[in-house]
């Protein structure tokens, strides 16, 4: 592996930082499929089944894709400790390494406890050798060894999920848009609860909501909302959450009792990283005209919509005073990725086949781990599908 003590370069410095394929990468790849070959074969129940009670199965071949793993991340820590500590590193590169040198933080204190188990199990069976003639020590011996053997393996369990390549966006904040859709005030009625949801949700897991903007209906309902959710993995936990949600309930406005089926549209968008943009007002020409629905029909006889086009680039944007219904779907309640059953208390996720029967408690915010853990499991399970492709 390049980079040895004493021997430098931009070249090598550039191998670690922008090849793709150094063996650290390599190793996170294989490792990926093999755990997610692992699950795949042991997950027996999947509505039973969430990301947090995964035991992935340690195979030899799975074993040896760590051990490499963890050399890598010794040997790449080694070679960034040395980049940072040369007297020619530029500001740039000290930079970079150090924020290399943070992402392997977490993993080398893994690495180092999984290295220091092991030399307590070695010292462990070395004393079972040495005292085979005496049965207390050995047993008392067997039983310290039993327990290092399980606390090897959790360590090394908790070392493959932070091993495991990560979107860098599921990271980041997100926005969340809601939008009523097919059934008139009731679906704004119900808008606004799948707002306050996410909100009551957001407050759960100890981040930040901020409403942006909300555009009420007749009976206080929400036809738009939006707002900011800031959090260590809010996009990551939220992203399967767009698509349109249907509500099968009796409406307010409903004097016989009736029950009515509404749905509403949720997007949820990451949050894009600051960039210095400047724009001069010379650069944009701006151009009004009257808006449209869909299918061609008129929607306004003035002149309500505006298109600005960025005249050096030829990049365009457009808004008109009618509300699209085009940001997830149609709005249309055959399209559905959940329902909310009031009637019968209980809501199905149609993506994974999951129905949980506490609607009281996932419009509280509470439950809505069962659904967002199944996701990101299919997730998964999609990925398998994709490499055996």
């Amino acid at each position: 592996m390049e980079g040895r003590r004493g021997s430098y370069s931009k070249q090598t410095a550039s191998k670690y930082f922008d090849d793709p394929f150094t063996l650290l990468d390599q190793a996170w790849l294989h490792l990926r499929v093999h755990v997610l070959l692992d699950r795949a074969s042991r997950r027996t129940n999947k509505s039973c089944v969430s990301l947090s009670e995964i035991t992935v199965h340690l195979s030899p071949d799975l074993l040896k894709i760590v051990e490499q793993s963890m050399i890598a991340i010794e040997q790449k820590s080694a070679f960034l400790h040395d980049q940072i500590n040369q007297p020619a590193v530029t500001s740039t590169e000290y930079s970079r390494a150090n924020k290399e040198l943070r992402k392997l933080g977490s993993s080398l204190e893994l690495i180092k406890e999984v290295r220091a188990k092991r030399k307590e199990i070695t010292s462990l069976e070395s004393l079972m050798s040495d005292c085979s003639e005496d049965k207390d020590m050995r047993d008392m011996a067997s039983e310290e060894l039993a327990e290092a053997f399980e606390e090897e393996k959790r360590l090394f369990h908790s070392l493959l999920k932070l091993l495991l390549p990560k979107d860098e966006a599921d990271e980041r904040d997100c926005i969340l848009e809601v939008r009523a859709g097919t059934g008139g005030e009731e679906a704004s009625l119900f808008a606004m609860d799948i707002f306050k949801m996410y909100e009551k949700y957001s407050q759960k897991k100890g981040w930040r909501f901020e409403i942006i903007d909300i555009m009420e209906s007749d009976l206080k309902g929400y036809k738009e909302a939006s707002g900011t959710v800031s959090g260590c993995g809010a996009y990551g936990k939220l992203k399967f959450e767009s698509g349109i949600h249907r509500v099968q309930r009796v409406p307010l406005t409903e004097k016989s009792g009736r029950v009515h089926t509404s749905a509403v549209s949720v997007a949820i968008l990451p949050q894009a990283d600051e960039v210095d943009v400047q724009v001069r007002n010379e650069d944009l020409r701006v151009d009004t005209y009257r808006s449209g629905g869909s299918g061609g029909q008129s929607v306004n006889t003035t002149n309500s919509a505006v298109r600005i086009t960025h005249i050096p680039t030829g990049i365009a944007v457009a808004i008109q005073d009618e509300r699209s219904q085009h940001m997830i779907g149609s709005g249309d309640r055959s399209e559905r990725i959940r329902t909310y059953n009031f009637p019968q208390g209980r809501v199905t996720d149609h993506r994974v086949g999951i129905t949980q029967h506490a609607i009281e408690d996932v419009m509280e915010g509470e439950s809505l781990d069962v659904f967002i853990d199944a996701l990101l499991l299919q997730e998964e399970m999609d990925a398998i599908a994709t490499f055996s492709a």
